[in-house]
């Protein structure tokens, strides 16, 4: 079962990009986090949190993706905003975001984006890096922009 996709399902109707859907067991308890924000790329209120949770709360008890008990969470992107799209890393131009490939793993800013490449300055310095969207197995901000994006 795409617990991502039927996150998208219930919430994009209601103005809601789905971030992240983690399923995690930790000593046998199983956790579902998701991770929303905002259609209009507006700040992400507690009021949105709770009405995605309620929204998705009800889609999970429909669907009953798991036997036994499971603790489920939303939140908002938080400090470390999972980066998907073209328009995120847009979004974040010229902050440092955490980057892991299939071969690497490195820190850079966001320099530019084109179609489905986005140009990273490494943080450690040498040559930009330039990825496609494809390429890139997880993308997270590494620092938060002075106001909201």
């Amino acid at each position: 079962m795409d617990l991502t996709q039927a996150a998208r399902d219930a919430l994009t109707p209601l103005g809601y990009e789905v971030l992240e859907v983690a399923v995690t067991v930790r000593g046998g308890s199983r956790r579902v986090l998701l991770r929303i924000d905002r259609l209009d790329e507006q700040v992400v209120s507690v009021e949105d949190v709770r009405r995605a949770a309620e929204a998705f709360g009800l889609e999970l008890d429909r669907l009953d993706p798991f036997e036994g008990a499971y603790q489920f969470e939303c939140e908002s992107p938080g400090s470390q905003r999972p980066l998907v799209t073209a328009r995120h890393f847009e979004r974040f131009h010229d902050l440092l975001v955490k980057v892991r490939t299939a071969g690497a793993t490195f820190s850079g800013r966001v320099r530019s984006v084109d179609g489905d490449v986005v140009a990273f300055e490494p943080a450690e310095g040498g040559e930009p890096r330039r990825l496609r969207l494809a390429e890139i197995e997880r993308a997270t901000l590494a620092e938060w922009p002075d106001t909201p994006r």
